[in-house]
């Protein structure tokens, strides 16, 4: 790749995105007075930001980079449909080869028990779009009082005002008076912090027990759906126990509750499985989807419903009141479909699944298990997660557990690793692409930042 340098100087474009841009999940202010980080190239696993520093990018952007930064097979195939199509849209009858092409091949990634998608442009699309079609399904089954939705605590499921009522973080909820009428939320399934006493098979089958509750305080008959990530993701990379799943899923089916899995983080290979419902041993009725469908080159996401609903939308639905001007896009669409003969034709989700997965999950056990401010690892394939804690045998997590974790995080840029911080929790998700020489040099970093953070608090 050519090494072009940046056109301006730092300060340059620190003073003009001041001028003109608020920042996602921070303090603005804060942010000016410091100045933003400017990333200028990516290559592979790396970044290199204004001033020439190189990082390697343990979180594949915002979770999504998959195959890596530069791909020129992604690059091509955006390039050669700008070319043929650059854009036309789903409405007025339509539809073009890249999109049935692209959609061909994700149902062939998938069981026969689902059968259409709607596309969108990100993930919190996806889980918008969710809530009208859940309910347009029970208003087509004759149940239109099915209309609450159920979600977790700390889950989370975008940024836009239907998607975050979803998700369950109080402080997104008390900027903009949320979540909307209609939506509710149980625990989460956090055992480390919350479980207790209790094993975590006892608190698994806790945690999921509240949803049955939950029903029967709403109403069977009014419930349409309960929505969450397979494992959480923003909310702290939180992996529920074992018996979790299992449960929840009866209780889905005795209820005839919808099960909505929220695949956005965990789709196209994070687990070693093509979507993390897989790695997990359950059956949703919605699969929402983003990030890894296009490994972030191009934005495109989706909701792929199963077979009963979509066959119920078809027969019974008539006009659905539902469109987007860039659903489908074809450009993204070709984009995406480049990114799945990569996955698929490098082996990719495979080598997570039996190689590099094992092997990086292995290497953090072995580094960290008996480090003093590590009190839990959790993790598979190319996602894992470091639980800071104060007191590794009574569990106890760090009063300010926010700032220790946004210092470690702030160690890691030091020592050029991109890491992030959910609270007391540091998490990576690097590229499903990454080798045994790059899991080491990350681990290497993630082990000097953590160890500079237990000096600084006195433990190492």
């Amino acid at each position: 790749m050519k090494n072009t340098q940046p056109v301006r100087s730092t300060a340059e474009y620190q003073a003009m995105d001041a001028a003109h841009h608020i920042h996602a999940f921070l303090d603005q202010k804060a942010l000016n007075e410091e100045g933003a980080r400017v990333i200028t190239r990516g290559q592979g696993l790396y970044l290199w930001d204004s001033e020439g520093k190189k990082y390697l990018d343990g979180m594949s952007g915002l979770w999504c980079t998959n195959v890596g930064y530069g791909r020129p097979e992604l690059i091509e195939a955006a390039t050669r449909q700008l070319q043929q199509l650059s854009y036309y849209n789903m409405f007025f009858h339509t539809t073009h080869p890249a999109v049935v092409e692209l959609s061909e091949r994700l149902f062939s990634l998938l069981p026969g028990s689902y059968s259409h998608v709607i596309y969108t442009n990100s993930g919190s699309e996806a889980n918008e779009v969710l809530i009208r079609t859940v309910r347009r399904f029970w208003d087509v089954m004759g149940q239109p009082d099915k209309k609450i939705f159920i979600g977790r605590h700390n889950g989370y499921h975008g940024s836009t005002v239907g998607s975050a009522s979803l998700g369950g973080m109080a402080f997104m909820h008390e900027m903009g008076n949320l979540p909307i009428p209609g939506v509710e939320h149980i625990a989460e399934p956090y055992w480390y912090a919350h479980g207790g006493k209790l094993s975590p098979a006892e608190f698994g089958l806790k945690c999921a027990q509240e949803l049955e509750a939950k029903i029967l305080q709403l109403g069977a008959d009014k419930v349409a759906a309960f929505v969450a990530e397979p494992f959480q993701g923003a909310g702290g990379m939180i992996f529920p126990p074992e018996s979790y799943w299992p449960e929840i899923q009866r209780i889905c089916k005795k209820y005839d509750v919808l099960l909505c899995a929220d695949e956005v983080i965990g789709g196209f290979g994070r687990t070693g499985e093509w979507f993390a419902h897989q790695h997990f041993d359950f059956q949703p009725d919605t699969l929402s989807i983003a990030k890894g469908l296009t490994s972030g080159y191009i934005p495109m996401g989706g909701l792929v419903l199963s077979r009963r609903m979509a066959e119920a939308l078809v027969a019974k639905g008539g006009v659905f009141a539902h469109g987007l001007t860039y659903s489908g896009h074809p450009v993204a669409a070709a984009v995406a479909l480049a990114n799945l003969d990569v996955l698929q034709g490098e082996g990719m989700v495979e080598a997570v699944k039996q190689d590099t997965g094992p092997y990086l999950q292995a290497c953090l056990r072995q580094i960290f298990a008996e480090h003093p401010l590590v009190g839990d690892i959790q993790g598979t394939g190319m996602v894992a997660a470091l639980q800071l804690c104060e007191d590794k045998a009574s569990r106890q997590l760090f009063a300010n557990e926010d700032d220790i974790g946004w210092r470690c995080r702030t160690h890691g840029f030091d020592e050029g690793l991109i890491i992030r911080s959910t609270h007391g929790r540091m998490i990576m998700a690097p590229a499903l692409a990454i080798t045994r020489s790059e899991i080491d040099e990350l681990l290497d970093k993630t082990r000097r930042a953590v160890d500079r953070t237990a000096q600084e608090l006195g433990l190492l």
